[in-house]
């Protein structure tokens, strides 16, 4: 069975002092640990991607990147030097390696050019976005050039977690619920809910968002979701409930995640075709996802599905 892994990170040296606040406060031996993987994208990641029984890797940088920079030509810069980056390593092992675009939101326009230019010159599979830009997100007018270019490259952009811009007052003080507990689930969903309410995929109907960590929970709250949309809706609207959006534009992975019940969950509510394998590398053991995808509480062509299938066709990988 072959597996192939969406979001597995990596880290560009000239982007590390963005990464660095993201994980202030983790223990030494972790960070050394992560750090260590990040940079390494030939040796140590392939071992550990052949003991874990992963075909190939799509990677991205590690967040937040240049997301957080104001300044938006040096963003630019950075996000396309990282392409160019990125671009070499998986020349070296192109059986084995693929790429995200890292993008400089902070100029959509430019954004669309570079996620153009990373699929149609360096043959990258879409695009990951480290949440929030300097406190925008993703349903905002402004980006409607950037879904617009994505949907006519049928690119699928890949919302991974951040920081917000604030952290929430219920979490002031809360160290251990910060971050990848439980602030970038809230973070990540609300984000994802804001284009599913606010139209973006009404006006790009064809644009694809992948949520990991089994959908943010949001394949849990489908029901909910649409009985509290009714709720507050004029009669006689036609457009879809939001259940409708998720279903047809938001595939997940399952990184993070690695247990029966939420995958049966996941796979209920959304559907077989619509779930896909993560082993979020460094920061998860490849070992346990990859064990975990072999022994899932599942059928043999949902099994395959996950593993490689589903990716193949929406990333246009090639089989």
């Amino acid at each position: 069975m072959k597996i192939i892994a969406l979001e597995e990170h990596f880290l560009p040296q000239h982007l590390a002092d963005y990464w660095e606040p993201s994980v202030a406060g983790m223990p030494k031996v972790t960070y050394d640990r992560i750090k260590r993987r990040l940079f390494d994208c030939d040796t140590l990641r392939l071992e550990e991607m052949d003991a874990a029984g992963i075909d190939l890797a799509v990677l991205s940088v590690s967040g937040p990147g240049v997301q957080t920079e104001p300044d938006a030509a040096l963003a630019t810069s950075h996000a396309r030097r990282a392409n160019d980056e990125l671009a070499g390593k998986v020349a070296r092992h192109p059986k084995r390696l693929a790429g995200f675009a890292h993008l400089a939101l902070q100029d959509p326009q430019g954004a669309a050019d570079e996620l153009e230019r990373c699929v149609r010159e360096l043959g990258f599979c879409g695009a990951l976005i480290n949440g929030q830009t300097l406190g925008h997100y993703l349903d905002e007018e402004r980006f409607f050039p950037f879904w617009e270019r994505a949907q006519e490259l049928a690119a699928p952009i890949y919302l991974h977690p951040a920081d917000p811009e604030r952290t929430y007052a219920a979490l002031e003080g809360q160290r251990l619920l910060r971050r990848p507990t439980w602030e970038w689930t809230v973070e990540t969903a609300t984000h994802a809910l804001r284009m599913v309410f606010n139209g973006t995929f009404e006006r790009f109907p064809g644009a694809r968002l992948i949520l990991g960590h089994m959908g943010e929970t949001l394949p849990y709250l489908l029901w909910r979701l649409d009985s509290r949309a009714m709720l507050y809706r004029e009669p006689g609207d036609p457009r879809p409930l939001p259940s409708g959006y998720i279903k047809r534009n938001i595939p997940v992975t399952i990184s993070g995640v690695y247990s029966d019940e939420p995958l049966a969950c996941a796979l209920a509510a959304l559907g077989e075709d619509n779930i896909m394998f993560a082993a979020d590398y460094p920061f998860e053991d490849p070992q346990v996802a990859g064990d975990f995808m072999r022994a899932a509480r599942i059928s043999e062509s949902v099994r395959a599905k996950i593993a490689s299938q589903n990716a193949i066709r929406l990333l246009k990988l090639p089989a």
